[in-house]
């Protein structure tokens, strides 16, 4: 029996070298004998490292993790072509632990006979439901409302009323899965919606009870809401920018749960701070973590939560499970679901790596 030893990368860890999450779904491996799990417990926090959290999104997988591996799993590190330098004669497989692999050199894996696949349906409700909140809470001022309590100031309710949402316009930029679930979630609200997703079909958005515009400027001129739910790719990095963001109505409100990337943030700092628009709801940013004194951070019209948002007890466990179920999979020699890089699964390298596991 060949042993198949998967690593979960080491942010997965407290400073105690103990998972900081509650549930991993490692219990499914209970029953598989052939299968062995641990972490790159050297890219997990040590006592006394006071720059870790600072660095976090910036981790990599490096050669000596790929050499030891036939699978990992990955949070929240790059996979850069580096990671290969000295081959991946073991590694077999990438498991994602999300819908977003902009952090995976996707050619380098192929290259290295190393299939990706991820959890791409997990977190649809989640990231949808995050917009939604943050989409209520603004329309209701709810941050401003709770100041007034916390500071004793009563007597300005007048001046800090919020709003409803039935007959107002939200703007989705890329009806893709989780698009299409927040214009399922604010269906019953009573609000026109409205898409840009040059990919989208009309008639699918249409049965959602959605238009699609012509033109992100016309989403962003209509729109009382824009919420961004495009996939990171190397065109539209800082595509929403001065232009896009002076379309917006004054008393509209940006979004943004999909790759923060996506808009230029120093913009959007002078514009939330100079009210082109009223005010924001992000859970992600150019660079992360946020810095405390972020000029974001002082902002009263915005929003800001830490790229966790989505980040459920269920959608947890239903990722972690599908990360579990892929890599049992390919211990037994077979193709994981959800393979991203699907031309790997006919190279004579990756055919002769997972077939070792198949007896």
């Amino acid at each position: 029996m060949t042993i198949f030893r998967v690593f979960y990368t080491g942010d997965y860890l407290n400073v105690r070298g103990e998972l900081a999450l509650p549930d991993i779904s490692l219990d499914l491996y209970e029953d598989q004998p052939r299968l062995r799990y641990d972490f790159l417990r050297d890219q997990s926090p040590q006592p006394g490292e006071s720059d870790y959290w600072s660095r976090l999104y910036s981790l990599e997988v490096l050669p000596h993790h790929v050499a030891t591996a036939n699978g990992i799993v990955i949070f929240r590190p790059w996979v850069k072509a580096s990671a290969f330098a000295h081959g991946a004669d073991n590694l077999v497989v990438l498991g994602r632990a999300g819908a977003g692999y902009d952090k995976i050199d996707l050619d380098a894996c192929t290259q290295n006979d190393v299939a990706v696949f991820n959890a791409p349906a997990t977190l649809t409700h989640s990231t949808a439901s995050s917009a939604f909140l943050l989409l209520l809470a603004l329309a209701k001022r709810l941050p401003a409302q709770e100041r007034l309590v916390r500071e004793g100031r009563w007597d300005l309710q007048p001046q800090t009323m919020g709003d409803d949402l039935p007959g107002k316009t939200l703007g989705i930029v890329g009806l893709g899965a989780t698009g299409q679930e927040l214009a399922r979630l604010v269906a019953p609200w009573q609000m026109r919606v409205i898409a840009f997703s040059p990919r989208a079909s009309p008639e699918q958005a249409a049965a959602l009870g959605v238009t699609i515009v012509s033109s992100l400027q016309d989403l962003f001129a209509q729109s009382d809401f824009v919420s961004l739910h495009n996939r990171l790719e190397l065109s539209n990095h800082g595509f929403i920018g001065e232009r896009e963001l002076r379309w917006l109505k004054p008393t509209a409100y940006l979004i943004n749960v999909a790759r923060g990337e996506l808009v230029q943030q120093q913009v959007l700092v002078r514009a939330l701070r100079e009210r082109w628009f009223a005010g924001a709801g992000l859970d992600v940013f150019e660079h992360e973590p946020l810095p405390k004194d972020d000029p974001l951070a002082s902002l009263e019209n915005v929003i800001l939560t830490p790229h966790w948002l989505p980040s459920t007890n269920r959608a947890a466990r239903l990722t972690s499970s599908l990360m579990v179920e892929g890599m049992i999979r390919a211990a037994h020699g077979q193709v994981p679901s959800n393979v991203l890089n699907r031309s790997v699964l006919e190279r004579p390298g990756f055919q002769c790596k997972i077939a070792r596991f198949s007896a």
